[in-house]
């Protein structure tokens, strides 16, 4: 099946923010905000504007001031349902979280993490437009990254079709940088066919003790084309400190 907007889109919010201690005590990191707006509410409006016309934010127990800031505001709340992750056991298991409110999709689901804006051109519209244009294939976004930045990400192998696209042939979690296959890393935005909930279901452990999403993907390109989107914008990581004095920078 071809897949046409509209798509579902995912966003995993539950993690503990340890990077950002004391403050995600109090305020989750979603929520701190970016201009006049939390980050999650400017992470809800670029899935919407890809095209998204339902938006699931998988959460914990003990982050209920998202659920309630969205209560908030109708128009948005109307178009978000939520799913609970209660042990952290890596984005693939968050990811998993949402697989019953998705049960029954059959086009690609958009995937945005929680903790990860994207200043200038946001990704996830261009990225549904390459999807079209490969009959609903899956693609990932990325970005080029230092030597000694490697091991924190997923990485990928691909066969390039033009600068910014290329059909993926490999990823590799967290790999060290001598075994890298490239320096394209995985940057916070998925557009995933639905076979990936099955797959990550049976999903062994893999870094760090944990169901990486990366290895799910590999499993998926096993049988479905997956595409790697280098993209224009920048990504910023708002899970720590000097990750989100830059986010409030870029986006001034």
């Amino acid at each position: 099946m071809l897949y046409y907007t509209p798509m579902k889109a995912l966003i995993p919010a539950a993690g503990h923010g340890t990077r950002f201690l004391p403050v995600t005590r109090v305020v989750p990191k979603e929520m701190l905000p970016v201009g006049s707006k939390p980050a999650i509410q400017l992470i809800v409006e670029e899935a919407l504007a890809a095209g998204a016309d339902e938006v699931v934010i998988v959460t914990s127990p003990e982050k209920e001031i998202i659920k309630g800031y969205f209560d908030g505001d109708p128009d948005l709340a109307a178009r978000i349902r939520w799913a609970y992750q209660t042990e952290q056991k890596g984005l693939g298991h968050a990811v998993l979280q949402a697989a019953d409110a998705l049960a029954g999709e059959t086009e690609p689901v958009l995937v945005l993490l929680g903790d990860a804006l994207v200043s200038g051109e946001a990704p996830s519209a261009a990225m549904a437009a390459i999807s079209r244009a490969h009959g609903g294939a899956s693609v990932v976004g990325l970005e080029r990254v230092p030597r000694e930045r490697i091991s924190r990400y997923g990485i990928v192998a691909g066969t390039p079709e033009d600068d910014r696209v290329l059909k993926l042939t490999d990823l590799v979690e967290k790999p060290q940088p001598e075994n890298a296959p490239s320096d394209l890393a995985i940057a916070g935005r998925y557009l995933l066919h639905p076979d990936i909930f099955t797959l990550l279901a049976s999903q062994t452990p893999g870094h760090g003790g944990e169901i990486q999403l990366t290895d799910s993907i590999r499993r998926l390109l096993a049988a479905r084309p997956v595409y790697g989107y280098r993209y224009p914008g920048r990504r910023h990581d708002i899970g720590n400190p000097q990750g989100y004095l830059e986010t409030l920078q870029a986006f001034a």
